[in-house]
């Protein structure tokens, strides 16, 4: 399950036009000239119950052209229920923080880059990540937001950007505050990376097998690809 030549191409070209303003030192021309109304933006990763996910690293461009490399890298957020209760199939509809990092001196997000090992599988995927102007307006626009768990109201931004990996290197990402809701940013379909694990430097061994809990899902029901 990899990207079509064309979608390929068209990203790396995309990738690759960041990269060259980043070299020559330029500024994207999306640069809103503004400063973020909050300290830092923060990137989280989840994967679907059982199926676990070792980040290798997760590289940002912001609208600056400013490249933020492994903002963030290691275990995706994950849940493990006991006697094979949970169900991995599907996304939420509110899908939580995900275990990540804040970006701390970037702007909005222009592209993200992510590679990660599928341990279910296992597999190697890569990813680009476009955020749409739409998302980026969106991570400026705040308010008064009213909080279900203190009752409250508070002043919040949609500033956390979720993505979630699920085997076969199917990507999803939301935008959500701490108390607004979740939109989607996209779902895109990420390839495989021929190299294997830590790009062939690992001699094909991935970070470790699956849990106990992990294994023992996968091993009496599959993983359901088509659900993603």
């Amino acid at each position: 399950m990899t990207l079509g030549k064309g979608g390929s191409k068209k990203i790396n070209v995309l990738f690759g036009c960041v990269l060259g303003l980043i070299l020559s030192g330029c500024s994207s021309a999306n640069d809103y000239g503004v400063e973020l109304p909050y300290d830092a933006w923060r990137l989280g990763f989840l994967a679907p119950n059982y199926m676990e996910v070792w980040i290798e690293t997760a590289d940002v461009v912001d609208v600056k052209g400013r490249l933020f490399r492994r903002a963030m890298s290691g275990v995706a957020g994950i849940q493990t229920p006991p006697k094979l209760r949970g169900n991995p199939k599907g996304w939420h509809k509110q899908p939580g923080d995900g275990k990540g990092k804040h970006v701390w001196r970037a702007d909005v997000p222009r592209l993200i880059y992510v590679r990660w090992q599928s341990l279910a599988e296992p597999q190697t995927y890569e990813a680009y990540i476009e955020i749409p102007e739409r998302i980026q307006q969106s991570m400026l626009e705040g308010g008064k937001t009213y909080c279900d768990s203190s009752k409250v109201l508070i002043d919040d931004y949609r500033k956390n950007l979720v993505v979630g990996l699920a085997p076969g290197g199917v990507v999803k990402t939301w935008l959500m505050g701490v108390c607004i809701d979740a939109i989607e940013v996209s779902r895109i379909q990420g390839r495989i990376v021929e190299k294997g694990p830590h790009q062939g430097y690992a001699k094909g061994r991935y970070y470790r097998p699956p849990n106990e809990a992990s294994q023992a899902y996968i091993d009496k029901f599959g993983i359901p690809y088509d659900s993603w």
